[in-house]
């Protein structure tokens, strides 16, 4: 019995990494080869053409000032949001974590409607917003808007675990040897998920860009104003310029290629030990004391 099955585990074994690989070639290396090669089919002038027009440029630049906004405002949020909930408890955490994971649960279709709703020209806020000349929807802040409500997860989903996981012990030792809370943040918790935050902004990062859903609703598709690089790609193929919609679409699969790279870069990082707050006494400096963080 022993030997039938030792014989068959290396069958078993192969047939899973070829129906793996076989997946991964079917649904990830056969699209990209596509992309590029339909990128480039009418050679590397018309790629470059294509990608160095004034509308796919403006695309380009709004999708960067986009992420621009968005990224940031959703680190601020993630860190905030998840240092809150793995370090304290207060009342109306639960529905702060579900709130967190609403943008997952809503369609990004349905987030860019709710927002026409609010500030479009017969919305709750429409009126008030056309009487002192604001424009939200149909130009950029309801871009950024939308591209906010997607991407907020990302960094605070990415924290919530690992803070939670390392739980307080190393807070409480800084805190004990003296460090006050800004400097048990900066120089504990930071560097403690700074792997896990890096990961976090790449994923948020890779998605404002590729956002597609919500920016649609709340674009208008106005060529050379409200486009970004996913809403450029569809109006060029909806046009039948191929060539010209897979040589853009490729910059998007260029950044999916270096996000996967850094991805596992970082992972690879995160697996590295934590630090340690070490109080060393040190009679040059005021006070006497001061901190070394130290690998565990």
């Amino acid at each position: 019995m022993s030997r039938s099955r030792s014989k068959l585990e290396p069958v078993i074994r192969w047939t899973l990494i070829g129906i793996a690989l076989a997946f991964v070639a079917l649904f990830l290396i056969l699209p990209l080869l596509t992309v590029f090669t339909q990128a480039l089919g009418k050679g590397l002038e018309a790629y470059v053409r294509a990608i160095s027009e004034p509308e796919a440029l403006a695309a380009i630049r709004l999708t960067l000032v986009t992420a621009a906004i968005a990224v940031p405002l959703n680190l601020l949020f993630g860190i905030a949001a998840s240092w809150a909930i793995a370090k304290f408890e207060f009342p109306g955490k639960n529905i702060l974590i579900t709130l967190i994971d609403l943008p997952f649960a809503v369609s990004p279709v349905i987030s860019g409607l709710i927002y026409v709703l609010l500030f479009g020209a017969q919305g709750a806020l429409g009126p008030w917003l056309a009487e002192h000349d604001i424009k939200i929807i149909f130009a950029v802040p309801g871009i950024v808007l939308a591209t906010i409500f997607v991407t907020f997860p990302f960094v605070a989903r990415e924290l919530i675990p690992l803070m939670q996981s390392q739980g307080k012990d190393e807070e409480e030792v800084a805190y004990t040897l003296g460090a006050n809370g800004r400097q048990t943040f900066f120089r504990v918790t930071l560097p403690n998920v700074k792997w896990g935050l890096l990961h976090g902004v790449l994923l948020c990062n890779a998605r404002a860009m590729g956002e597609f859903g919500a920016v649609s609703v709340v674009s208008g598709h106005i060529r050379g104003q409200t486009n970004t690089i996913p809403l450029h790609v569809e109006i060029l193929y909806n046009e039948y310029n191929f060539a010209a919609s897979f040589a853009v679409a490729s910059l998007l699969t260029i950044l999916a290629v270096v996000t996967l790279v850094i991805k596992s870069v970082l992972e690879r990082k995160s697996r590295q030990p934590s630090i340690l707050a070490v109080r060393q006494t040190d009679p040059g400096k005021v006070g006497g004391e001061h901190y070394e963080y130290r690998s565990a």
